[in-house]
């Protein structure tokens, strides 16, 4: 039998993206209504997300927001749908709110009205049922921006006739935002300050949504099991992780999903040749032209590690800064694509110029050339100091690109440690986050490239092999929501 679902969220491919997010919500919605759900989709409408382009059409009549101590503010939606499917896609017109270039922040910092932004989103992708028409079995709210919903269902909107029922589910995408505000914004969430509280909202004198959250969803879950597990300790939690221990038996972890329409060799119109694990052929020449369009010599003897990443502490760049000498001391070449902190940008700018022949940086982020990367480079590497999900490692598994990873998060999940013996496995992966570890695993993979060709091509062939798809994703989700509805019907006395 089919859910009602109600997913809302700050951002979704293709209409606004800043992260990992917005994938999950571009594509999990559609893998739940293939399987019978009906599944709703709410988000602001940011000035890049074009009404013309995306075919937006305006829905009559305006939703009233009760803002607390502000007020009631207002919000006209328009309505859309998630490329080739049916799933529409509600998005909320308010010019104060959501008018402006960037999502969450200018010049690295964060809109100072950003609680008042997700506070209202929060509630108006409840009060949006009434003018739908909708009742939820489910509403499901991700990361801190829309870890209001939880609250506000068990509170403010706990007897309303449209969503008073409906379970929640809280996904995390990333620990490390949590929303945190002046105190001032329980005012606006209008929830009463009994919940101003250790064991509610309040952390260091300040309103912490994503806290909130934490304690009041129905569910909890991440995007992979090491993931759930990293965050309940001190180094990965955030100074939250006795809260998701609380939780513990709530929370689980579920791997996000590719979509091999996109990301697939043999049919991906991004690359200059296709290919399959059986004929590797375009793969030569993928690297061929890879080589050729970044400058550098055109070799088949020399492997290439690619590597398309936020140029971030979260990502490791500050350990591959400290590390890149010596790994471009080995025979190989090198080439990365990303944007990020500016002293990132001028380093490895330097480091180009220092090592002609074999290093290229490219600054910014440029889809196709992503997908010639991940075509046209022998290894991918990803040393992140923590990675909840990841979703490159997966795409360059299916391009026979072997991953390099931190065995971290959704990297340890979905990356199998090459066996020399056994010949399985499907990259290379270390534990320790550090440049001597980085340098030792590079230098692994290299050696195998140069020495062990029968384990390469196994290891090819294996990664080739493996699967991550949003069906199976959609079947973990599905498990949740009906755990949730059971659990909210057994609170209620149902």
């Amino acid at each position: 039998m089919g859910m009602k679902i109600l997913m809302a969220a700050s951002e979704a491919v293709p209409f606004a993206k800043e992260g990992g997010l917005a994938d999950v919500v571009g594509a999990l919605p559609r893998a739940l209504a293939i399987r019978g759900h009906d599944v709703r989709v709410v988000m602001p409408r940011y000035y890049k997300v074009d009404r013309e382009r995306y075919g937006l059409k305006l829905l009559p009549g305006v939703i009233a927001v009760p803002m607390g101590i502000i007020g009631d503010m207002h919000c006209g939606v328009y309505e859309g749908r998630l490329p080739d499917s049916d799933v529409p896609v509600y998005f909320l017109e308010h010019e104060e709110f959501y008018g402006r270039d960037r999502l969450y922040e200018e010049d690295n910092e964060g809109y100072l009205d950003n609680d008042n932004r997700f506070i209202f989103l929060s509630k108006a992708a409840l009060e949006l049922c009434k003018m739908l028409d909708f009742r939820p079995d489910v509403v499901h709210a991700h990361d801190w921006h829309t870890a209001a919903v939880p609250v506000l269902l068990n509170t403010l909107y706990r007897v309303d006739p449209y969503v008073g029922a409906a379970a929640s589910l809280l996904t995390i995408h990333n620990m490390q935002h949590q929303g945190t505000f002046y105190e001032g914004a329980m005012d606006v969430l209008g929830i009463g300050w009994e919940h101003f509280t250790f064991l509610g909202l309040e952390k260091d004198n300040q309103v912490n949504l994503l806290k909130g959250g934490l304690y009041h969803a129905t569910l909890i879950n991440t995007v992979s099991e090491g993931y759930a597990r990293e965050i309940q300790t001190p180094e990965y939690g955030w100074g939250l992780e006795g809260v998701v221990r609380e939780r513990g038996a709530d929370l689980s972890g579920i791997l996000n999903g590719v979509d091999y329409a996109e990301w697939s060799p043999e049919t991906d119109p991004l690359i200059p040749a296709s290919y399959t694990s059986g004929d590797l052929g375009g793969k030569k020449i993928c690297k061929r032209e890879l080589q050729q369009a970044m400058g550098l010599p055109e070799r088949d003897d020399v492997p290439l590690i690619g590597m398309v990443s936020r140029l971030v502490k979260q990502k490791g760049i500050d350990v591959l800064a400290e590390a890149i000498p010596r790994i471009l001391g080995l025979d190989l070449q090198f080439v990365m694509l990303g944007a990020g902190e500016p002293w990132a940008h001028f380093y490895f700018g330097d480091i180009q110029v220092a090592y002609p022949d074999t290093f290229r940086c490219i600054i910014g982020y440029d889809n196709p050339l992503a997908h010639r990367i991940e075509a046209g480079a022998d290894f991918f590497l990803m040393p992140s100091a923590f990675e909840p999900c990841g979703l490159n490692q997966m795409y360059s598994l299916r391009y026979g690109t072997l991953p390099i990873v931190r065995a971290t998060g959704g990297l340890d999940d979905s990356v199998e440690n090459f066996d020399e013996r056994s010949l399985t496995g499907t990259g290379f992966k270390f534990w320790d986050l550090n440049a001597g570890a980085l340098f030792d695993t590079v230098g692994w993979a290299v050696h195998t490239w140069y020495h062990r060709r029968d384990a390469m091509g196994a290891l090819v062939r294996n990664a080739m092999a493996r699967r991550f798809t949003w069906d199976e994703s959609a079947r973990g989700y599905e498990e949740l929501y009906v755990k949730a509805m059971v659990r909210r019907g057994r609170e209620a006395g149902v």
